[in-house]
């Protein structure tokens, strides 16, 4: 439910009021089935091109990990490029480009995805490998090896070479602890990189990568009777197999630090960043999820927003932030940041934000706040979906955390609902939360 910078700036300075809105019905209108093997089926069928996004979620991401062994999600994701039963190392995304696709694969804290996007004639060859591959991947012992060091060689260049990374990094750790699921790192601890065994990594996809631990999504230029009967004589060839259900770490009472401090000599400016444990749509009080949605629109989101006029326009800061990741399996964080503009003190800008929370607890936002973030973030996500793939991945994410398919078809007809009074009612129950830490990354 990320809206891209553009759509929320672009309607930043509109304050009109709401027009009426339309009826609300979904946002895809997305089919959905399983096969005797536990398999969802998703299909958005959508014929504007000739072309098919075919995705497939795991109920594996980074939260997953098992004690110890950090990353293991992240590295299986890359030996499902080393080879399956029918399809040799390399050859995957070899034959994607032949057939003039595209493909790769992510990884969060909540799922491992691979997807494809391709002309639509070539959705059985995708869906063939695809298949294949949660059948089950070769696991070569000499691929193993070669490709934890292009692992670690990626967490060199993505995590140890980046100072904001390092920082953030060391932040969750400070706030969560070092082995709590939102504190480790989703590529892993380096000394357990280097401690994951093949052995690991096979049970790992025993417990993780069953066809009923896992989501099929298609969207463009495909039928639901070529869906069905392709999702059969692909798919639906892959054995049952049991899967260890989802169970994540405990919430801490308190941040292991409530502070921290980073000095980078790649860094020209401070950068101040400040997170509170927060309700999720899985965790906690739930009802909150859809105000918390909309409090960082209101604090941070744009040139409107009150830490862009209370730090930015007032010359504290060079810019100013808030976000919200309550789509999650467990408790969420709320976040706001800021970058310092010299001569500014850390002092005066962390003082100034902390007023800046406080007269949200003291005063509450008002209506035409609540009105006007609605609106930007609901159009926003109109435009967001336009693209191929968006769909897959909305829906997949909000799947792969259990929750129900209404949860990603009605999301602007719930965002709409929110209320002011809410939106103020989940600050106060938030923003005071003790399971809180602030940060700094510093020059050195």
């Amino acid at each position: 439910r990320t809206l891209p910078a553009a759509s929320r700036a672009s309607a930043q300075q509109n304050t009109a009021p709401p027009q009426a809105l339309p009826p609300d019905r979904p946002l895809f209108g997305a089919k959905s089935w399983t096969l005797a093997n536990g398999l969802r089926v998703v299909l958005d069928e959508n014929r504007r091109a000739p072309v098919v996004a075919h995705y497939v979620f795991y109920g594996a991401g980074s939260g997953e990990d098992p004690a110890g062994l950090s990353g293991i999600a992240h590295f299986m994701e890359h030996m499902m490029f080393k080879g399956s039963g029918n399809v040799p190392s390399g050859d995957f995304s070899r034959l994607v480009a032949r057939e003039g696709g595209q493909d790769n694969a992510f990884t969060s804290r909540d799922t491992t995805a691979y997807y494809q996007h391709v002309e639509s004639s070539r959705l059985a060859l995708m869906m063939r490998m695809e298949a294949d591959r949660m059948a089950g991947p070769a696991f070569n012992p000499a691929e193993f090896e070669a490709e934890r060091n292009v692992v670690l060689e990626e967490r060199r260049q993505v995590i140890e070479s980046q100072p904001r990374s390092l920082f953030r990094e060391a932040f969750d750790a400070a706030m969560w602890g070092r082995q709590h699921w939102r504190g480790r790192p989703i590529i892993g601890w380096p000394e357990e990189i280097r401690a994951i065994t093949r052995q690991d990594m096979l049970d790992f996809f025993a417990a993780r990568y069953s066809p009923s631990n896992a989501i099929l999504l298609l969207a463009g230029d495909v039928t639901e009777a070529r869906a069905r009967e392709l999702a059969e004589a692909t798919y639906g060839l892959v054995p049952a197999r049991p899967f260890t259900p989802r169970a994540r770490d405990a919430v801490p009472a308190a941040a292991a630090a409530a502070r921290i401090e980073t000095r980078e000599r790649a860094t020209r400016e401070a950068i101040l960043t400040r997170s509170i444990a927060a309700p999720s749509l899985t965790w906690g009080e739930k009802r909150h999820a859809y105000p918390l949605d909309v409090l960082p629109h209101i604090m941070g989101g744009g040139t409107g927003s009150r830490l862009h006029r209370a730090l930015v326009e007032s010359g504290l800061a060079v810019q100013a932030g808030a976000n919200y990741d309550g789509e999650t399996a467990g408790a969420a964080q709320f976040m706001v940041n800021a970058t310092v503009r010299a001569p500014t003190t850390t002092a005066a800008l962390e003082a100034a934000m902390l007023a800046e929370i406080q007269r949200v607890l003291d005063g509450g936002v008002t209506e035409a706040e609540t009105a006007r973030s609605i609106r930007q973030m609901t159009a926003g996500a109109l435009l967001a979906l336009d693209g191929l793939g968006a769909a897959n991945r909305m829906l997949g994410g909000t799947l792969t955390l259990g929750l129900p398919i209404e949860e990603a078809e009605y999301w602007p007809a719930r965002l709409r609902a929110v209320t002011t009074a809410q939106v103020n009612e989940a600050a106060r129950a938030v923003l005071p939360n003790p399971l809180a830490t602030t940060g700094w990354l510093l020059p050195a």
